[in-house]
């Protein structure tokens, strides 16, 4: 049975980045590179299990994909039997328009947040913080 509080939505977002695809990568892909930007604090344990901490919390995630300069997966541990049917998940892909040649940053986010406004000013937000560390 679903709960109807609890259902997932996806979110999609592109902005564009001023920096190469092998640039970005490091960002999208290390622990200290997404400490830099996306999380208070990222670790990442023997088991590879990627510790994501936000406002003191943690979120241990695994990353389920990834192809070098190009994207990576992060899908978040089950917290409850709902979860594990339907895992959250966060999903970064450096994506190059190949009419301009510009480079974008494209994010898909698969959570409980449903305020598509909401996801936007904070992944608009995050990506403001890894442009200006990048210069882009």
């Amino acid at each position: 049975m679903m709960n109807a509080m609890s259902k997932k939505t996806e979110f999609r977002a592109e902005f564009d980045i001023n920096a190469s695809k092998k640039m970005l990568y490091p960002y999208i892909f290390s622990p200290s590179g997404l400490s830099q930007w996306m999380a208070d604090d990222v670790t990442v344990d023997e088991d590879k299990v990627f510790n994501f901490i936000w406002d003191g919390e943690d979120h241990p995630a695994r990353m389920v994909s990834h192809r070098v300069n190009s994207y990576v997966r992060f899908e978040f541990l089950p917290e409850d039997e709902e979860d594990e049917d339907d895992p959250a998940y966060i999903e970064i892909r450096l994506e190059m328009n190949e009419l301009t040649q510009s480079v974008f940053i494209a994010i898909i986010d698969y959570s409980d947040i449903d305020d598509a406004e909401e996801s936007m000013d904070l992944w608009g937000s995050l990506v403001d913080t890894l442009k200006e560390i990048v210069g882009g």
